[in-house]
């Protein structure tokens, strides 16, 4: 996904439940490596293989657990402006999920969902750690 251009899927974010049984399960089926990052006050994990990133996982909130959210993949697609992007979706019959917000200087993202109820993630890259 490294390299994706603008209006590519560029991305993919886990998530998890239980993200230590999460990234357990990946790094034995690909041999992913689970390499923990702060950003906004908390963390998240990279996976990565061989160097390159894989995606990443984040352990799901215990509200959102007891509210009956279950473990799942988002996949997000490159665009130059994740807040014009949120507000064209919502234009043209979308719905805007998760307001576009900063994860400490690797990127500004969302979520959507499209005019069928899709969820998708809006990805702007920021510095040089994320994927452009």
């Amino acid at each position: 996904m490294k390299g994706a251009g603008l209006g590519r899927f560029c991305w993919a974010d886990l998530a998890a439940t239980d993200a230590q049984a999460a990234a357990a399960f990946y790094e034995a089926l690909f041999g992913w490596s689970a390499e923990r990052q702060a950003a906004n006050g908390g963390h998240f994990v990279r996976l990565r293989r061989a160097g390159q990133d894989a995606g990443s996982l984040y352990q799901m909130r215990r509200e959102a657990i007891e509210a009956g959210a279950t473990s799942h993949w988002m996949p997000y697609v490159r665009v130059a402006d994740a807040e014009e992007s949120a507000q064209r979706a919502a234009s043209i019959g979308g719905r805007v999920l998760v307001h576009p917000f900063q994860v400490d200087g690797f990127a500004r993202v969302a979520v959507i969902a499209d005019a069928v109820g899709a969820p998708l993630g809006l990805w702007e890259a920021l510095g040089t750690d994320s994927p452009r």
